[in-house]
């Protein structure tokens, strides 16, 4: 019997970005990484097959060997640390609800690029644009297009 292939390179990479939506499908995850492991398969053959690293399914098979099937559970992640705190979050809220004049910027109206110059003037914290627009978003504010000057007159 020929061996099926999935010759769509887009879904493969859709199965694995499914699993990684929520904790329960990384959970099953790892948890068919191990079993693979314990039918005798490598860490690097399973990675291969699952398409992790080596070292991500020795981690798992080792939380496994120390603490069972609680090993595998997803713990918590302390992640890169805020470089704003949340009196600062507060603060960047209440100043674009104003004009940026009133900030002390020379524009009209509020944009990625001018929040980021604000909070790096201010704070001395670079922020990206994108970093910024994800504020605006939290905030609930709505993207206004700039108008263009109409240049056939």
């Amino acid at each position: 019997m020929r061996p099926l292939v999935i010759s769509d390179a887009a879904s493969v990479l859709g199965l694995q970005q499914e699993i990684q939506r929520s904790e329960e499908s990384r959970y099953d995850h790892r948890l068919h990484g191990v079993l693979l492991v314990a039918q005798g398969m490598t860490c690097p053959e399973v990675a291969r097959l699952l398409g992790d690293v080596p070292r991500s399914v020795e981690n798992w098979v080792h939380r496994f060997d120390q603490q069972g099937l609680v090993g595998l559970i997803e713990g918590e992640r302390s992640g890169r640390p805020r470089r704003l705190d949340e009196k600062h979050i507060k603060e960047i809220n209440r100043v674009l609800r104003a004009k940026p004049s009133d900030a002390g910027m020379r524009v009209n109206l509020w944009d990625g690029k001018t929040l980021s110059a604000w909070i790096d003037k201010t704070y001395g914290v670079h922020l990206g644009v994108r970093q910024c627009q994800r504020l605006f978003r939290q905030f609930e504010f709505r993207l206004r297009k700039k108008h263009k000057k109409n240049s056939e007159n």
